[in-house]
């Protein structure tokens, strides 16, 4: 991550997580703290793919990239936290999908008895704007592995080579769409019941609100509009000022009838 790599958006300089600094890149430690997590929290020894099914997916999706260099669509923690090594980042979009809330966790960004939700695509008519990153050809091995732990820890997406548009030029890049076959696959929720998910969930790595705050930061940075986020931020602020005002109003009245 040298200033090169910023030579588009210079404004995401210092706004995106080195990889040192991740705890989202999976590496034999981090995934054996994520492990004891799971177990604290009485999830099964399963609850994660095997190791062997998320290499097979790896080297499926990228056995005809060669040993060229690899890009990947950012659309959500990605655009902030993307946890590999890049030489390059671009604005980019995607044709044909919509970021949406509709894969649920009980790890990250939730609990078994509050789960999360995660952003995945859904296909629609519109255009998805993201960033995409460029991996060089002699990191291609080791960083896809770490990113293939992290998006494909339980198989929630399906990953696929697809062509994204950037003011550079068009380019064919790692993207992950929704696995709506998963059971974690919540489906497009209504805006009122994905916010007030948001609003209460909290995992291991932080609240699920936390999640939807950074992304629209960093949306506004890069003046990207999504309409649905905009609406589902606001109406998280309104689910929290809303929740502060009724507690407020229980210790008030607590106050008042205390002996």
């Amino acid at each position: 991550m040298t200033p090169q790599a910023f030579m588009h958006l210079p404004e995401l300089e210092g706004r995106i997580t080195p990889p040192e600094a991740s705890g989202l890149r999976l590496t034999d430690e981090v995934l054996a703290a994520w492990d004891a997590q799971a177990r604290a929290q009485g999830l099964p020894d399963d609850w994660r793919l095997p190791d062997a099914d998320v290499e097979r997916s790896r080297q499926a999706v990228l056995a005809d990239i060669g040993g060229e260099d690899l890009w990947v669509f950012g659309y959500g923690s990605l655009m902030w936290n993307p946890g590999i090594h890049f030489q390059e980042v671009r604005r980019a979009s995607l044709d044909g999908f919509a970021r949406r809330f509709a894969l649920a966790t009980t790890i990250g960004r939730g609990t078994t008895n509050c789960p999360g939700l995660v952003l995945t695509l859904l296909p629609c008519a519109g255009v998805c704007h993201g960033l995409a990153f460029r991996i060089h050809h002699t990191l291609v091995e080791a960083e896809s592995r770490l990113l293939w732990r992290r998006e494909m820890i339980r198989g929630g997406y399906c990953p696929a080579l697809l062509p994204l548009d950037t003011p550079q030029g068009r380019i064919e890049a790692l993207v992950l769409t929704a696995n709506t076959a998963h059971p974690q696959y919540r489906g497009e929720l209504s805006l009122e019941d994905t916010a007030a998910i948001i609003a209460s969930a909290c995992g291991s790595i932080g609240s699920n609100r936390a999640y939807l705050d950074q992304l629209d930061e960093q949306l506004d940075l890069l003046g990207i509009e999504d309409d649905h986020v905009r609406a589902l931020s606001a109406m998280v602020r309104r689910e929290a000022a809303k929740a502060l005002h009724e507690t407020g109003n229980r210790n008030t009245m607590a106050e008042v009838y205390a002996p």
